[in-house]
């Protein structure tokens, strides 16, 4: 074989390799979603300090972080038990995967319920969307808007990620599909982040 020859067939194989920064479609798909949703609730909370600086009576009816804490350390956990989940999906322990990811789901059902339970209590002592016992009625608005928005994240995530761990068990899904709705599990416990001290830490009453 000539000079040429190897030349043009080491041309040929490179072409084959593809882009070295290519990403797989779905991946680039959630990544895409992930900016635009990060859009959202930046706009959310960003709206919601221009209320809260604005608001002389503003209310602050939280006197424990106890259950915003435990809410906290659940969804945390849920990321990693998510991560590790995942990885054993790419380590080909396909069992260990779905426990992990199921696992994953139960802990997000935890959340939602903790969440609800909260809801419930800041209903009972009279707060609705509109109105509330201590201050301007703006409170109740902005914040069951981005802690209901956050609490549609999670179960939408919970109803995934039990949709997706059968079809995985199953055989219809693989590690990649594990990998990208495990992207969207992160980026809405990273949202958590945001909203527990401007929505929670900083309405504690002194």
């Amino acid at each position: 074989m000539s000079q040429a020859d190897l030349t043009m067939e080491g041309h040929s194989t490179g072409l084959m390799v593809g882009p070295v920064f290519s990403i797989p479609t779905k991946k680039l798909a959630m990544w895409l979603f992930i900016i635009a949703d990060t859009m959202t609730f930046a706009a959310c909370l960003v709206a919601y300090g221009f209320l809260r600086n604005g608001s002389a009576e503003w209310p602050r009816p939280f006197h424990s972080i106890t259950n915003v804490a435990i809410m906290t350390f659940i969804l945390l956990t849920s990321s990693l038990t998510m991560l590790i989940g995942v990885r054993s999906a790419r380590a080909g322990d396909k069992a260990a995967a779905f426990r992990w990811t199921m696992l994953t789901a139960a802990l997000g059902i935890v959340f939602a319920l903790l969440h609800i339970r909260e809801w419930m209590g800041l209903i009972e002592e009279g707060m609705t969307m509109f109105k509330n016992p201590w201050g301007t009625g703006l409170f109740g608005a902005s914040f069951f808007s981005i802690t209901g928005l956050h609490l549609t994240h999670v179960s939408t995530g919970v109803i995934a990620l039990i949709a997706v761990g059968l079809r995985y068990k199953g055989g219809r899904y693989n590690a990649d599909d594990l990998e990208v709705l495990g992207l969207y599990w992160h980026f809405v416990d990273l949202v958590w982040m945001f909203v527990v001290p401007l929505v929670y830490l900083m309405n504690l009453t002194h």
